[in-house]
């Protein structure tokens, strides 16, 4: 037997971020699986949404579709050519070309092409949406979900509008005998290389959304829909785009789960488990070795480890805390690697539509910010794991990056690193308000998270907030939900290290010089705007120089330090262990973790 092998918890990130050298051409093993841990059950088909925007859904998706980059652990962006290619045709104006490989396929046998990318654009861009539209009135408080078909004259992508991706006002251009797109930005972005991928099949949404069978067909009158602008078809694809991949069990019309990656999804059991099987049709350099991958659903961190243990399970990634640790000294044969976390734990208040209006003054959101525990949230719950864990303190800066420490000297985050208890009454007693009531969404399921609140709460409460449970296992569903919850705890994740990243979560619902009106991007859910952060974005977008970017984001975090977004807390320590019956497992600090190289991962056969 493999002797066991164990990387301290306490280790500098880069143990675990080895590259995977020197793997040829794996090949298929029949018969063989795997399983996998998630602490999150899937939901939804389609990550690009405000409501399926999460780890859970996206690490999945991961794994069933292919894009022309991806990151590995490093992490470094790597381009995917046996997808794609993509290239600058033009540098004024800025003009980028993407190209699928001839031959490359949907996992149904159609061939992926212009379409699909066309349809990314529509979908992503925010150009198509009409104007001034609401759809947060359209939206169940309870589930986070379209409940009501928006009005007939109406269109509305739910997709990542503000990523950059807006500044291509124009409709994109297919050629290459319809294998290739060109877009045509407004402006130089910075961040280019990374605002556009294929998503859904453009064949599965038109067909679904018009009711046309024939795949082609489908996906000539989708072209034809977009490149008309036509209210009546866009509003139907863009309302099956937006709640048609919604599911949390296997959908009877199996188009749903057409992808274009390594695997497929072959089975899904509501809040059990989820089983990927090796696509037939996959043509691309990611050929898997595991014929079946099973990815079961275990919120609790210490059950996790209890499957690990037993054998239900072969890879996890659990929520490090110090009784996971210590499981895991006892879990036998087993590798276990750590490390540091792209992931940080944040307090965020609401700016509007919250349950009690609590926040919408700002001298309440200084109050508040003046009580939360950050350095007994630390001690108690991250020091003991990660001994040089330090509190962060910038929202746009990963610690330990170039410009953290000149930002944090000079963005205000001092006047909220300790606990001040009078000068948060005297806030309070300046803005007239008495007992304000603060209910705080979490995930319930989450034991370091649920001590956090209790620290919140008992804290708070000295300074005369009344803070109440709005916990729920939809949690993730519900943020940014209209009257849903004051703040919200928990951890972003990024999926890119995009130097425009910070967008998403602070500009303003109204995309800043270029006047397209657009709904907030999907991870701004604090309802957040402020004209100059807005106006800072613009001048980034452009910047090619990284001493100046890195002036404009410390500009960017001071403002929000001044207008009391929140807090946020720690970075993530991370931790990754599996068993002998694979290798070639290793964690990457941004999403989809430890399901980057799925793909790569090698069955071990005893003897």
């Amino acid at each position: 037997m493999r002797a066991r092998r164990t990387v301290t918890l306490l280790a500098a990130f880069v143990a675990a971020a080895l590259l995977l050298a020197g793997c040829t051409s794996p090949v298929l093993v029949h018969g063989a699986s795997v399983s996998v841990a998630a602490s999150q059950a899937f939901f939804s088909y389609n990550p690009k949404t405000s409501y399926g925007n999460s780890t859970a859904n996206s690490s999945i998706v991961s794994a069933t579709n292919s894009q022309f980059n991806y990151y590995d652990n490093t992490p470094k962006l790597v381009r995917d050519d046996s997808f794609g290619s993509y290239q600058v045709v033009s540098r004024d104006p800025f003009r980028v070309k993407y190209t699928v490989r001839d031959g490359v396929k949907w996992s149904d046998g159609t061939p992926v092409d212009g379409a699909d990318l066309l349809l990314a654009w529509a979908a992503n861009s925010g150009n198509l949406n009409t104007r001034g539209f609401d759809a947060s009135r359209y939206v169940d408080p309870e589930t986070g979900q379209y409940t009501a078909t928006f009005p007939r004259d109406v269109v509305h992508f739910d997709g990542f509008s503000g990523n950059g991706l807006q500044l291509v006002t124009k409709t994109p251009v297919i050629g290459d005998s319809g294998r290739s797109i060109t877009l045509s930005y407004d402006k130089y972005f910075v961040d280019w290389e990374l605002v556009f991928g294929v998503g859904l099949p453009a064949h599965v949404v038109a067909g679904e959304a018009l009711g046309i069978t024939d795949h082609q067909a489908a996906k000539a009158a989708m072209i034809k829909a977009i490149d008309g602008r036509a209210p009546g078809p866009l509003q139907k694809i863009s309302r099956f785009w937006n709640s048609g991949f919604n599911f949390t069990s296997m959908p009877k019309d199996r188009a749903l789960v057409v992808g274009s990656g390594p695997y497929v999804i072959s089975k899904l059991v509501a809040n059990k488990y989820v089983t990927l099987t090796a696509n037939p049709n996959y043509v691309g350099d990611h050929h898997p070795q595991f014929e079946t991958v099973t990815i079961r659903f275990i919120s609790d961190p210490l059950a996790a480890v209890m499957a690990l243990k037993d054998g239900d399970v072969d890879v996890i990634s659990p929520q490090s805390t110090v009784d996971v640790a210590k499981a895991l000294v006892s879990a036998g044969d087993v590798t276990v690697l750590g490390g540091f976390d792209g992931a940080y734990e944040h307090l965020d208040l609401q700016f509007a539509n919250s349950r009690n209006g609590t926040f919408s003054n700002p001298l309440v959101r200084q109050a508040f910010l003046k009580v939360v525990p950050r350095q007994q949230i630390l001690d108690s719950l991250v020091l003991p794991l990660q001994e040089d864990a330090r509190l962060r303190s910038s929202q746009v800066f990963l610690p330990g990056s170039d410009g953290y420490a000149e930002a944090v000297k000079a963005n205000g985050s001092e006047q909220y690193a300790k606990v001040d208890v009078a000068a948060a009454r005297a806030l309070l007693a300046k803005a007239g308000v008495s007992g304000p009531q603060v209910c705080i969404l979490f995930d319930p399921s989450n034991p370091r998270r649920v001590s956090e609140f209790g620290l919140i709460t008992k804290s708070a409460a000295q300074a005369g907030f009344t803070v109440t449970d709005c916990s729920s296992p939809d949690w993730r569903a519900l943020l940014g939900t209209p009257g849903a919850y004051d703040a919200s705890l928990y951890a972003l994740r990024p999926s890119n290290l995009a130097v425009t990243s910070a967008e998403a979560s602070f500009r303003s619902a109204e995309i800043g010089s270029t006047g397209i009106p657009s709904t907030e991007s999907a991870t701004n859910v604090s309802h957040y705007s402020n004209p100059k952060v807005d106006a800072l974005f613009d001048r980034l977008e452009s910047t090619g120089d990284p001493s100046a970017q890195r002036q404009l984001l410390a500009q960017v975090d001071t403002l929000l330090w001044s207008d009391a977004y929140g807090v946020p807390l720690y970075q993530f320590p991370s931790l990754t262990a599996f068993s002998t019956r694979v290798t070639n497992v290793t964690s990457s600090p941004l999403s989809p973790n430890v399901l980057w190289n799925i793909w790569a991962w090698k069955p071990v056969h005893p003897g």
